[in-house]
């Protein structure tokens, strides 16, 4: 495991990207995400008193919903 954040390599991967519900990408450390081939990345809700943490597939970020605000899936271990 990777002890800092890195950037995927797409657009939607990269360290600071912030999806269409307000999620921010945060990057990923190497940890395996629970899709084939993908890393598991950092992602913070931006929602008004929100502000939750947690991991989603690389193949998940440019879509992924909140799972504490905005009804999105469990979280994955980042």
């Amino acid at each position: 495991m990777l002890k800092a954040f890195r950037s995927g390599s797409t657009d939607t991967t990269k360290i600071g990207y912030v999806n269409h519900n307000n999620q921010r990408c945060s990057g990923h450390r190497g940890v395996e995400g629970t899709d084939h081939g993908q890393y598991a990345y950092r992602m913070e809700c931006l929602e008004a008193q929100c502000g939750s943490v947690y991991g989603a597939n690389g193949t998940d970020v440019f879509q992924r919903k909140c799972p504490s605000c905005q009804g999105g899936s469990a979280g994955i271990d980042f």
